[in-house]
């Protein structure tokens, strides 16, 4: 069911669906991703390492919720569940406890790098069937760009 009618056709719904859907679960398990090094972070760049991943959490959770509620302007029903983002995300898990700020930095590279590659995927998926879903993901792939030079630049 569907209370709110898309304006797309069916077949670009569908399109534009999926790389809302996909790039939502990606952002959220950024964000957690991120967190959960955030409070396991140790060594001598544990003050600038932990202060960067707020950044990153911050953004990721801006990100997703703009795409979750241009999914839902859509008629698209959001899904950010636990078991959702578990099944379906594209980053690599983390393991837990301490974990070294250069590991830190490593894992933050990786997980970005996955993700801005999805997002790149979306970006081109989305250009015919909805360009302003494709505007809103290019506008976020900058960002988490601008994140991913950061983390690259503390291993330089």
């Amino acid at each position: 069911m569907s209370v709110v009618k898309s304006p797309l056709p069916e077949q670009d719904r569908n399109i534009v669906g999926d790389a809302l859907q996909g790039a939502l679960v990606d952002l959220v398990d950024l964000s957690l991703l991120a967190k959960q090094v955030h409070w396991n972070v140790v060594g001598p760049r544990f003050r600038s390492v932990h202060l960067q991943l707020d950044e990153v959490v911050a953004s990721a959770r801006q990100h997703m919720d703009t795409v979750a509620e241009r999914a839902s302007a859509l008629g698209i029903s959001p899904d950010g569940r636990a078991e959702t983002v578990a099944k379906t995300s594209g980053i690599d898990p983390v393991g837990g406890g301490w974990t070294k700020d250069n590991e830190v930095v490593r894992i933050m590279i990786a997980a970005l790098g996955t993700v801005i590659a999805r997002m790149r995927e979306r970006i081109e998926a989305t250009e015919k069937p909805d360009p302003v879903t494709q505007d809103l993901l290019i506008g976020l792939t900058g960002d988490l760009e601008k994140h991913h030079w950061m983390f690259q630049a503390e291993n330089a």
